[in-house]
């Protein structure tokens, strides 16, 4: 039998036959079929309520719809304008055979599906094992009339059927558990469903007690604490003594009580508020108790911030706030994807090491950004006692907690991005030594119950994500770099960092000035001018500093009553100064002796000039330039080399027998030292000796043999871009750097052409055009 009714959607409850039920209707859409249900012909005025699929939908359409409901009889209708409450009873189960819009409310063509009926052995225990049930969870919720409470909603209804629906409407249970119960086709099935549903419920109600129980007996303890604290503060009044104290202690005990501490940071921070209480306020222990108790309720022991690891995210903030840099930004995505994959897995301590300003820790505040962590930064730099890291003993006047509990009571969480700045620049001395203790801080294995000295209690630091940075690997300690995974960045192209001004530095100035883009244009010819004439540098940093001081006297200029606009090439001097460097670095004419190295300093990479010149016999060789062991050695290996090969290169043994020679390297006052000077060496001392001058445009790197090998060097690409800044168009390699070319932005590697040398003979060749020289004599045997 079918029959056409108008439905009435429901959120959060299912209406079961046989049952009354009252429902609040306030949608137009339910309102607008209730209205139907008044206004049909027949004897009752019937609706059709099913229960909605989400309960979040206001419009549910078909689809949104369980397939069984209930048809009920409205019984009585209440309220106005505003919303209706209405009263309902079940009538029996339909199944929706289609649906369609009505005016303005849905209406089902349904069919009748009458009552679950079963009988038989199984029915009759499956209904008392049920009666049984829900008078153990009645009396589990109500224990003193749990009985006549069951009674009274479910013994008194005679029908098994109406009993077990309506326990499943009494009970707490979810949409679609209840729609389990209705959907049901036969009365063992609604039995069956109905028992697992009440074992459930007996389980949680049991559960339940006992916490009620605890938490009760607790909240006695408690109030039996509170009424004698509130004795002895009566008694402590009337004696004139420690109101102030006592406060502070049950502030303090409060605090602690409300945080989930570890079961030995409890029992110390109950210990030491049974200390604090018995202290007068006015006794420095008392103080220094306080503070104690006070970092102990600031730490956050357990709070956590949730990482955001969607590498997309992660890319675009990458990309929005570095140019470039794509192999570091690639090691840091796979970083962030490890995490994701196995978030058990312990981080690796990242180490960016690099030239000054090349983004380093712009890099750390990223990758906190990206990933939604709380950023904190501690500079290291001078950093020479190890109690700024541990902690003082509380023993000592004016104790403290070390920088690293400081930060987190800083982050409130503890999970944050602890930067370590500038860790290749820690100090040591009678204090201690500061890189002992960051060995135990970056150990995963050891900081999972790191002790600070003031604190004195383990405190969990293997979820805080550590960063480190370094202009260089040559002052940290090997034990402790091990811990560590080094990311180097190598200095930025002029186009690149063209980019970065355009894209970063020039907005970032303008706002900070004042000026709007109208105000204050600067092309990429004037910058590639303000980079090659007065900021030549690895980094970034002096380029910003530039326009800052361009931006500052524009602001200057408009509010003088000039107009603001391009900076021109003509304009520069003016704003800038007179030009710091000049286009073409490469001396225009090189003297004969005279060659072009290459150097790796913290500061990235720089042009170096070896210079030799014949002195009386009694000098045999003379080294200046501040050069260390290792350079001297390259010097002396060269002059070996050249002796040894005098013959195959048409140089007089005489002369080098005859006379000595000075070597020099200017800037004689900063210190040098390494094994990648010895082709410039031998090329200096060739050039010499053969009276050749060595091509301007051309320099190079590389260590040497005594058996004419050039072998490979480190630096690579901060040697390149620092010829490149220099105007050298021509650089000999050694021939097992070829790999490291792939590392060079690829306008740099297209500017300059490469020579890439096994031997010194191939170096001589490029450097010295003209000079043939012959293969080295091959032994026979």
């Amino acid at each position: 039998m079918s029959d056409v009714l108008p439905v009435l959607p429901l959120k959060n409850t299912v209406v079961f036959p046989q049952l009354a039920a009252p429902l609040a209707v306030g949608r137009p859409a339910s309102l607008a079929a209730v209205e139907a249900a008044r206004q049909s012909a027949g004897a009752e005025q019937l609706l059709v309520c099913v229960a909605q699929r989400d309960a979040a939908l206001d419009e549910p359409t078909a689809d949104d719809l369980h397939e069984l409901g209930t048809l009920v009889a409205i019984r009585r209708i209440e309220g106005g304008d505003g919303g209706l409450q209405v009263l309902v009873q079940g009538l029996e189960r339909v199944r929706l055979l289609s649906i369609r819009n009505a005016d303005g409310y849905l209406e089902a063509e349904i069919e009748r599906l009458g009552l679950p009926r079963g009988e038989g052995p199984e029915i009759e225990a499956l209904i008392r094992e049920n009666h049984r049930l829900g008078n153990e969870i009645a009396n589990l919720i109500d224990p003193r009339n749990g009985d006549q409470m069951f009674q009274h909603l479910v013994l008194s209804i005679s029908d098994p059927l109406a009993q077990h629906y309506r326990m499943a409407s009494l009970a707490n249970l979810t949409v679609e558990r209840q729609q389990q119960v209705l959907d049901a086709d036969t009365l063992r099935r609604v039995l069956e469903t109905m028992h697992e549903i009440l074992l459930h419920e007996q389980r949680v109600n049991e559960v339940r007690r006992e916490i009620a129980e605890r938490a009760s007996q607790s909240i006695e303890q408690h109030q039996r604490e509170a009424v004698l604290r509130q004795q002895k503060q009566s008694i402590e009044e009337a004696l004139g003594e420690g109101e102030d104290g006592e406060s502070e202690a049950a502030e303090l005990r409060e605090r602690i009580e409300e945080l989930e501490l570890p079961e030995a940071v409890r029992k110390e921070a109950e210990r030491e508020l049974k200390r604090l209480t018995r202290l007068n306020a006015q006794s420095p222990d008392y103080q220094l108790t306080r503070s104690y108790l006070e970092l102990i309720a600031e730490l956050p022991w357990h709070a956590t911030t949730e990482d955001n690891l969607d590498l997309v995210h992660a890319r675009s903030v990458l990309d929005e706030d570095h140019y470039g840099l794509d192999d570091i930004k690639e090691r840091i995505l796979e970083f962030l994807a490890v995490m994701r994959m196995n978030p058990d897995a312990k981080a690796p301590i990242l180490c960016f090491v690099g030239p000054p300003g090349v983004g380093k820790t712009s890099l750390g505040k990223s990758i906190a950004r990206a990933m939604g962590r709380v950023f904190e930064r501690l500079a290291l730099g001078g950093l020479h006692d190890e109690a700024e890291l541990r902690g003082h003993r509380r023993t000592y006047i004016g104790a403290m907690p070390g920088r690293i509990l400081q930060a987190l009571r800083r982050a409130e969480t503890a999970n944050p991005m602890i930067m370590l700045d500038e860790i290749d620049k820690l100090g040591r001395d009678f204090r201690g030594d500061p890189s002992a203790a960051l060995m135990e801080i970056l150990d995963p294995a050891q900081n999972d119950s790191f002790r600070d000295n003031y604190l004195n209690l383990p405190f969990d630091l293997s979820r805080v994500l550590f960063v480190t940075t370094a202009n260089s690997l040559e002052g940290i300690p090997r034990p402790l770099l091990d811990r560590m995974e080094v990311i180097r960045l190598s200095g930025y192209s002029d186009e690149e960092k063209i980019a970065i001004a355009r894209r970063y530095l020039l907005p970032r100035q303008r706002e900070d000035a004042g000026l709007d883009a109208a105000q204050l244009e600067i092309d990429d010819a004037v910058l590639a001018e303000i980079i090659a004439r007065y900021t030549r540098e690895a980094g970034v940093r002096n380029l910003e500093r530039a326009l800052g001081r361009i931006a500052r006297k524009t602001a200057r200029r408009i509010l003088e009553g000039a107009a603001g606009g391009p900076v021109t090439s003509a304009m520069l001097r003016d704003l800038l100064g007179p030009e710091k460097f000049f286009p073409e670095q490469a001396r225009r004419n090189m003297a004969n002796g005279v060659a072009a190295g290459l150097a790796w300093t913290e500061a990235g990479g720089d042009v170096l000039y070896v210079e030799a010149a014949l002195v009386p016999k009694d000098d045999k060789l003379i080294l200046t330039g501040q050069l260390g062991e290792v350079m001297q050695e390259s010097a002396r290996a060269a002059r070996s080399w050249l002796w040894s090969a005098a013959a195959r290169l048409g140089i007089d043994r005489s002369l080098i027998a005859e006379q000595g020679v000075h070597l020099h390297v200017p800037a004689g006052a900063v210190p040098k030292d390494g094994p990648s000077a010895g082709v410039t060496m031998v090329t200096a001392l060739a050039s010499l000796y053969t009276g050749r001058p060595v091509a301007r445009d051309l320099a190079m790197t590389g260590e040497i043999t005594l058996s004419g090998l050039v072998l490979p060097v480190g630096g690579i690409k901060e040697k390149v871009l620092a010829a490149h800044r220099a105007g050298m168009r021509r650089i000999v390699l050694p021939k097992d750097n070829e790999s490291d070319l792939a590392e060079l932005p690829e306008k740099v590697r297209d500017d300059i052409h490469f020579v890439l040398a096994e031997r010194i003979e191939t170096v001589l060749e490029e450097a010295l055009p003209g000079l043939r020289p012959t293969e080295p004599a091959r032994a026979v045997c």
